[in-house]
């Protein structure tokens, strides 16, 4: 049976928000599409759930969430990369006197356990979108001489810290002179921010064309819900660097790829002034240089068109990247014919004959094979390429057995971007059904409605493929 403060969370009515705590998020202002899914997501993955009743202003980096208690803010803090700090929110408002006002009425039994004689603390200034000299800082933090501090101040390393928030506004070229809204709380924790440059792509051993950028990879997987002992695939693995942040909370990872040289770290390296890659450069490389191996499965060379897998619910989460024929081609492997060819040209290699993977192709496995070897309540999280001029919902490929949870989008050029999307299963995949469409599928490719888009504005110089996928019945 779910708990209280779980049931409230749930309702997402108002007699719920009433009850749960107020807690301040501090965000960071980049990816802005991306915070609120990390949010929902890992509020999910801590047992709560996100209210439709939150107030949020989704440009802005102070949110106010309820949550049932303290332990899951630091739980959320543990995993979220968007989000810099969580303060139990004590006042607020949208004047200095509201704010004094909302501290007064804030209730004195939450107060004095942070408040004692035998403890330390000090009270830190933050102001979004405005530098505050010193001597303001030090009369903002004078006028909270009502509130009951009976502790001595410690700079240095104090057991308390409590902030003052300001926020001036978002547009930087018209800062107000007096605070929009202002609020003031106890710091709990703050988020895992310094992952991105800990794991950044620059000091990684092995990386190719399209690896990804870490901050990008870890809201991936907290996007996927990530958690200890799942197991998460990736069937375009490439250099492995969605593999690390699955690795790096807890998860068992495993990845496919057709190419033979990047699954086995050979041939030319992608660094600049280096011709052929190390000995430490390959997949497994790169989890043991962040003392991740143990997580790691495998990766195997295989075409991701055809699944090598027993058709069982294998995943937690399938995470990944297509190729989309901008930095990498679409391959998969060729015909029997191709084959043939080459074998009478005496052609002999370990790397198969490849042809064309249409776009639409990529993304009608690739949904099909995580219905079929996700677990049920496990998630889907892929980028989809498009073409903005000619963007609508409906191209974003759908299937019977996956629901859509998010839709972020990432600006690549004024006319092209890629869209994180993240589904979730919540049907059981039924084989013959979807074995029936995908035939009519290769019958009747023209319904799918695939068009390419080649040579448009922006910095692309090869074809961008337009999706608008729905399925044929």
């Amino acid at each position: 049976m779910r708990g209280w403060a779980e049931r409230f969370m749930a309702s997402g009515g108002a007699m719920a928000r009433g009850l749960l705590p107020s807690y301040l998020l501090l965000l960071a202002q980049e990816n802005l599409e991306f915070r609120l899914p990390e949010i929902k997501s890992l509020l999910s993955l801590c047992g709560g759930q996100f209210s439709s009743q939150q107030e949020i202003r989704i440009n802005s980096p102070f949110w106010i969430l309820n949550i049932p208690s303290e332990e899951m803010a630091r739980g959320l803090m543990k995993r979220t990369v968007c989000a810099k700090s969580v303060f139990e929110l004590w006042g607020q408002g949208k004047s200095a006197e509201e704010l004094y006002t909302s501290l007064k009425n804030y209730p004195m039994e939450k107060m004095v356990p942070y408040l004692q004689s035998n403890s330390t603390y000090k009270i830190h200034i933050h102001a979004f979108n405005k530098t505050l000299t010193q001597d303001k800082k030090i009369r903002r933090i004078d006028a909270l001489e009502f509130l009951p501090f009976e502790g001595k101040v410690n700079l240095k390393n104090p057991e308390h810290i409590f902030w003052i928030l300001e926020d001036y506004g978002m547009d930087p070229n018209n800062v107000p002179e007096d605070p929009l809204d202002l609020y003031f709380g106890r710091w709990i924790a703050n988020g895992q921010r310094e992952l991105i440059e800990s794991y950044s792509v620059k000091r990684r051993h092995f990386i190719g064309n399209t690896s990804m950028d870490a901050c990008l990879s870890f809201i991936m997987a907290n996007h996927g819900r990530v958690k200890a002992n799942d197991v998460v695939f990736d069937p375009f693995v490439g250099t492995g660097g969605l593999l690390i942040s699955s690795a790096r909370f807890g998860a068992y990872v495993c990845g496919t790829d057709i190419d033979y040289n990047t699954v086995h770290g050979l041939g030319k390296a992608s660094r600049k002034n280096q011709k052929w890659r190390g000995p430490d450069e390959n997949i497994r490389a790169n989890l043991r240089q962040y003392g991740l191996e143990k997580y790691y499965l495998d990766a195997l060379v295989s075409d991701a068109s055809k699944p090598i897998w027993r058709k069982e619910m294998l995943f937690d989460a399938i995470i990944t990247d297509p190729p989309y024929g901008i930095r990498e081609a679409t391959r998969r492997t060729g015909s029997q014919k191709e084959i043939l060819k080459a074998t009478e040209r005496g052609t002999e290699n370990h790397i198969s004959i490849s042809s064309n993977y249409h776009l639409s192709d990529i993304f009608f496995d690739l949904l099909n094979s995580a219905a079929e070897y996700l677990v049920m309540g496990g998630r889907l999280v892929y980028w989809l390429p498009v073409y903005k001029p000619e963007y609508t919902e409906e191209i974003i490929p759908r299937h019977p057995c996956l629901k859509l949870i998010s839709n972020c989008e990432q600006m690549l050029s004024s006319h092209t971007s890629r869209r994180l999307i993240t589904m979730e299963k919540v049907k059981e995949f039924e084989f013959q059904v979807w074995e029936t469409k995908r035939k009519k599928r290769d019958g009747r490719r023209h319904c799918i409605g695939v068009g390419n888009v080649r040579e448009r504005k922006g910095s692309f110089k090869v074809i961008v493929q337009m999706i608008k996928f729905n399925f044929c019945p």
